[in-house]
């Protein structure tokens, strides 16, 4: 259905249809802006200089040579800006405080040291190539684990460990006593690169704007009020004096939450010298320097009865937060630990964690941030039982999951879910993979002995949405007839100006190209609380919602004063205006309603306010995969993957899908190709995409989607996120699909990704009776961690959002 091509028809709710998205022209056609392209005078280019080593002290920067080279406006180390130290995002550690330029001591390789300003950005970095900084070199801690041992070296001069947080449950030890069988595995989910397809960007104009701003940032964020708040704290600025501004944002991912090193680093100067600044992260500077997703070692211990009923799970796990203690060590601690329980009847669960830092890149969020990592371990666990217990993984799944009636469902977790119909989402994935097909193709080929054996994956997940506080809504009618959303949501490429503008359209009868949409601009929107955790259309959604019902009701009343009729008989007409039922040729367009309301005593005709919602919401789904593996070469061909998703009430299937699409490509590229990678001594090995193996088109196949729809109560669109569940069932289902189809050759567990050499590997140990168990006893540091009680710590706003 096309920009235009849509007439509204009363009687027809415009929800629930597939319209395509309004502000791809400007996509296409390149009318779109970004920080780079930004049309601003003057304007001077940064360039870090990033450490070489991953941990070592600074004995000297010589700026000598670079200060004299063309263009070089200034060359800056912490002692000329001494901005701050601050955290990211959130706070996680006070002890790992991150000094914006290093202090004395870098902590990963990329770690910025000394910053140049030149009239170029070829000058720039020219320059700085030049400063010369020499280091006496200590020894890296790559290994999470290692790093947490007992005899390895404190990084931090307030810290004797390296543990930036962690508690082990005192029930651990007795928690599986009652199990009939005893399934254990280790797991490793591997560090990964956020690899959006724009970098991390900002431009800093200092001075009055002649709109009562000192100061006006353009920055490539998901979040622009929550970036102006830290922002503003940072160097006691007031708001009203900063402007925020996030033009088109080329992916976020998770990756651009909150306020980065060079965020402050650039702001510190265009204040210091009165002049605008930029800087654009090259390609290898996002994959080295900027935070990573994931990184956690999974020690998960699950308890059955002898007929396949879970008895109780024990999880110790480790997270690694990088240099720093990036935030992405705490989603250890909270989406991972309260999503522990998954779709599962699960009696009782022990959950110890430690989280390390080590003098890699700091860990942060990553699309799904902590809750594919749950879903990755339970659904791992689940097939290594089906294995030994020999029952079909679909029937095992079938035999344990929560059902229907027990909702709102309580978890011994902390959480509770609004909603499920985990067996449904089930079946409808097995029926739309045509799974037993599948089973008998794969038992052939197991029988002929095929050198390219089939594998079947699947997951059952849930996943977390939309907790994160309240959100601003505003609809106001245009004296031309046409109507201005504003948000506080910041989208970055998942719809919005479509998906509202139908919210508002199907309320006002207002077509969807006389609405305007307006976000990120912390001038003309007042608040918000941006784009994470999937929370947009059932936080913000909800707000244009109730926007677009309040200016209903006032225009219903003014057209009933201007029409001399009773408020209640007041309708939409099927053209669009506003008049008495059965009387459509009185009716008032939106430009003559907004005229009379501009005369009236309380002005124009709009509405602004916020929601909230009681709580967070839980979408959930299956999906099945299907992978070929080559035996003799361990090569891995994903064939399909089948997704049935809830999100609630769909308002637009078409975006639906593409958010659905878009996850399953994340999730499968992690359980195939992606992995960050340092040698011991902390260089990274995979800083640019001729080394990191993120996959094109070519290596996927088309995903066949679809949905089953549980409205959630907890706001009036019924709706739930959709943005991060695609990478959440995905990644495990497509994982097991690769174990699986060497499982019968006695291959029990292989870490992700799954490589051709992993793969061959675990044949030939397999083959040769060397392959090692996938089980190891936990480190001994576990033992040693503070007892905590079971009940797991409040859910922060900030956790929520990512």
């Amino acid at each position: 259905m096309g920009r235009c091509a849509y007439s509204l028809a009363m009687a027809t709710s415009i929800l629930g249809t597939s319209v395509r998205r309004l502000e791809d022209p400007a996509f296409l056609t390149g009318a779109t802006t970004y920080i780079d392209n930004l049309p601003l005078e003057g304007i001077l280019h940064l360039a870090f200089v990033r450490s070489t080593v991953a941990f070592g002290r600074i004995l000297s920067v010589d700026i000598t040579h670079a200060q004299m080279m063309p263009g070089v406006v200034a060359i800056f180390t912490a002692t000329d800006l001494d901005i701050p130290a601050h955290h990211a995002f959130m706070v996680f550690n006070d002890n790992f405080i991150r000094p914006p330029l290093a202090t004395g001591t870098v902590h990963f390789v990329g770690d910025p040291v000394a910053v140049v300003v030149a009239r170029s950005k070829t000058e720039a970095v020219d320059a700085a190539e030049a400063v010369v900084v020499d280091y006496d070199i200590l020894p890296a801690q790559v290994d999470m684990e290692s790093a947490l041992a007992a005899d390895a070296a404190s990084q931090y001069d307030t810290q004797v460990s390296n543990m930036a947080a962690g508690f082990r449950d005192r029930r651990g030890e007795t928690i599986l006593d009652d199990a009939d069988v005893i399934v254990r595995g280790r797991f490793e989910n591997q560090r990964i690169a956020v690899v959006p397809m724009e970098g991390n960007a900002i431009a800093v104009v200092p001075g009055e704007d002649g709109r009562g701003h000192d100061i006006t940032i353009y920055v490539s964020t998901q979040m622009p009020h929550a970036f102006q708040r830290l922002m503003c704290t940072l160097f006691d600025t007031d708001r009203t004096k900063m402007r925020v501004v996030t033009p088109h944002v080329g992916g976020g991912f998770g990756g651009k939450a909150g306020l980065t090193a060079e965020h402050s680093v650039a702001v510190a100067i265009a204040r210091r010298l009165h002049q605008p600044v930029k800087w654009v992260e090259t390609r290898t500077e996002n994959m080295t320097a900027l935070p990573h997703g994931r990184g956690q070692v999974q020690y998960v211990e699950m308890g059955f009865t002898n007929d396949g009923h879970i008895t109780g799970m024990r999880c110790r796990m480790v997270g690694d937060a990088g240099a720093y203690g990036g935030f992405g060590g705490s989603l250890l601690i909270g989406p991972t630990q309260r999503l522990a329980q998954g779709v599962y009847n699960i009696p009782k669960i022990a959950f110890d964690a430690a989280v390390a830092v080590t003098t890699t890149t700091p860990v942060g969020a990553f699309r799904g941030a902590g809750r594919p990592e749950a879903a990755a371990m339970l659904e791992r666990i689940i097939d290594m039982a089906a294995d030994e217990l020999h029952i079909d993984p679909a029937e095992l799944r079938r035999r344990n999951l929560l059902r229907p009636e027990q909702f709102p469902y309580d978890t011994i977790t902390g959480v509770t879910y609004d909603n499920g119909r985990y067996e449904d989402a089930l079946d409808a994935a097995l029926i739309a993979a045509d799974y037993p097909a599948l089973l008998a193709e794969q038992a052939a080929r197991r029988v002929r002995g095929d050198r390219v054996q089939m594998g079947i994956g699947m997951s059952t997940y849930v996943e977390v949405t939309g907790a994160a506080g309240s959100e601003f809504g505003a609809v106001d009618i245009d004296s031309d007839g046409g109507a201005t959303i504003r948000v506080g949501t910041s989208g970055h490429g998942q719809g919005h100006p479509t998906s509202f503008s139908m919210i508002v359209s199907d309320q006002l009868g207002i077509p969807l190209d006389k609405i305007r949409f307006v976000q990120s601009d912390t001038e003309t929107v007042p608040r918000g609380s941006g784009t994470g955790g999937s929370r947009s259309l059932q936080l913000g959604g909800t707000a244009v919602q109730h926007a677009a019902v309040a200016v209903l009701d006032r225009a219903k009343a003014l057209a009933a004063q201007l029409l001399e009729a009773s408020a209640q008989d007041i309708v939409i007409t099927d053209d669009g205006r506003v008049g008495v039922a059965g009387v459509p040729s009185g009716a008032l367009t939106w430009a003559e309603l907004a005229a009379a309301a501009a005369d009236s005593e309380d002005g124009a005709l709009g509405a602004e306010l916020d929601v909230t919602q009681e709580g967070a919401t839980f979408p959930f789904g299956s999906h099945v995969a299907v992978v070929d593996v080559d035996v003799e070469t361990g090569k891995v061909l994903l064939r399909r993957v089948v997704a049935v998703d809830d999100c609630g009430r769909i308002l637009n299937p078409l975006l639906v899908h593409g958010q659905q699409h878009g996850g399953i490509a994340q999730g499968a590229a992690q359980a195939l190709w992606e992995q960050f990678v340092y040698d011991a001594n902390g260089n990274p090995l995979t800083s640019t995409l001729a080394e990191y193996a993120m996959p094109s088109a070519a290596e996927l196949p088309s995903f066949e989607v679809s949905n089953i729809e549980t409205p959630t109560h907890l706001n009036v669109l019924g709706a739930k996120g959709i943005g991060e569940s695609g990478t959440i069932g995905s990644m495990p289902a497509v994982h097991n699909a690769v174990i699986d189809a060497v499982s019968h050759l006695g291959v029990r567990h292989i870490d992700m990704p799954c490589t051709p050499e992993r793969v061959w590997r675990a044949v030939t140990q397999a083959a040769d009776g060397s392959l090692p168990s996938p089980w190891r006893e936990p480190p001994a540091f576990f033992a040693t961690l503070p007892v905590k009680d079971a009940e797991p710590e409040p859910v922060t706003a900030d956790e929520e959002a990512i």
